[in-house]
């Protein structure tokens, strides 16, 4: 932001150069216009005057957010759907000005187990973590909080936000944003009473302040020897035996229960991370976590030796979406394209995946990808007019000179 902007006297000292700061990462993150229409181009077109206008307002206490713009999402691998909430530009940022001033004061006091929306902590450190702990303990709780943003009680949210922050502006904008009116798709607007969007800029950082208290600190003081692993809402933890399991999860039920949350009677569930003998009838063996399933399965030690463990890979719903997503490309009707454009449609993509899932059991991710290349061939064949033979021999020869062209190509699924 230009200097030439005069600094006035606030209510609320508000750094100006965080405010555009905040910009620049919503601007990096694109996302959709909320309920004004607005996108970030738009905004852009009078940048200067825009966000001295949401600093202004923020430094007086004269902010008050617009209505959160409500769409529905497919669940992934089920018929119903999931809301999440739009907030417009404007409220991106000023959101993005708040978890700017607030992260920093309160991520350092969140549990080291806690990997979900932090600096320097993934979902691959909350995989690891759990891997290891699969073989000291025979036993895990996975825990599905029922409709966990949906149900957020902004009373004890306020309560539990205060407990790191005096800052009065903070406060009165977090109060403002949880208020502030749903807008439905058919345009009427409701008035929450609790919960707080999927989709807002502050929603992650409110929620990991929120299971803190909730659960991550109660744990640590009545259950310490029971590991956990949390990514947000998505929770694991670790048991010696059926017993101990089915007594932490009824301890769990009650803790949560009094800060207004429940756990999904059906998706929370005890299992036995089995890695020998014969199998429990009616008990549970495998898991599902982060995008992968834990279970028995087997491997190889450093020595090439066949063993049995407990072991994560790439799960049947995540396989079936990304090969649906491949699907979806239609490559083979792309003739229009070169062979370099339709790399570049699909590198990112696969080049994430690849990134992701082949950290364990990346078979599974290689039985996803393989299609790709006969969906190559049937691009040539369509472009070039040439038989199947002829598309492979020629694809073939594009592999071994450029093999960096495709992403799975340089992952090792050459074309052969």
């Amino acid at each position: 932001m230009k200097e030439e902007l005069t600094e006035e006297t606030k209510p609320y000292t508000i750094s100006k150069e965080i405010v555009y700061a905040a910009y620049q990462d919503v601007r990096r993150k694109k996302g959709a216009a909320g309920v004004d229409g607005k996108t970030i181009d738009d905004f852009e077109k009078q940048l200067e005057k825009n966000l001295y206008k949401i600093w202004n307002r923020m430094s007086s206490g004269s902010y008050f957010p617009k209505a959160v713009k409500q769409v529905e999402i497919p669940k992934k691998g089920s018929d119903s759907t999931r809301k999440l909430g739009v907030p417009t530009v404007e409220d991106r940022i000023a959101q993005t000005v708040v978890v700017k001033y607030l992260e920093p004061a309160v991520d350092p006091k969140f549990h080291k187990d806690s990997y979900g929306y932090r600096k320097n902590k993934s979902p691959k450190d909350a995989l690891n973590i759990t891997r290891e702990r699969c073989w000291k303990y025979d036993w895990l709780i996975d825990l599905d909080i029922k409709g966990f943003f949906d149900n957020l009680n902004h009373e004890l949210l306020m309560a539990a936000v205060k407990k790191h922050t005096e800052c009065a502006w903070i406060l009165l904008y977090i109060e403002r944003w949880l208020k502030a009116p749903i807008q439905k798709q058919d345009g009427s607007q409701e008035m929450p009473e609790k919960g707080t969007p999927q989709g807002g800029v502050a929603s992650p950082l409110l929620a990991n302040i929120f299971l803190h208290h909730a659960f991550d600190e109660w744990m640590e003081k009545n259950f310490s020897y029971i590991p956990f692993a949390r990514f947000a809402d998505d929770i694991v933890a670790h048991c010696k035996t059926e017993m101990q399991a089915k007594y932490v999860l009824n301890s769990i039920r009650k803790q949560l229960s009094a800060w207004g949350l429940e756990l999904h009677p059906d998706k929370t569930k005890i299992v036995h991370c089995r890695k020998g003998g014969e199998p429990k009838k009616g008990v549970n063996e495998e898991f599902d976590f982060l995008g992968f399933t834990f279970r028995r399965r087997s491997s190889r030690n450093q020595k090439g030796q066949l063993f049995m463990g407990f072991l994560p890979a790439m799960s049947k719903r995540a396989c079936k979406e990304k090969a649906e997503r491949i699907r979806g490309w239609n490559l083979q009707r792309r003739s229009d394209l070169s062979l370099t454009d339709v790399a570049k449609m699909c590198n990112q993509e696969v080049r994430g995946w690849i990134n992701y899932y082949a950290s364990f059991y990346k078979s599974k991710l290689v039985t996803v990808l393989l299609p790709l290349n006969l969906k190559l061939i049937k691009w040539a064949m369509r472009k070039y007019k040439m038989s199947q033979y002829q598309a492979r021999k020629k694809l073939v020869a594009v592999c071994r000179k450029h093999r960096q062209l495709f992403s799975h190509w340089e992952f090792g699924l050459v074309m052969s």
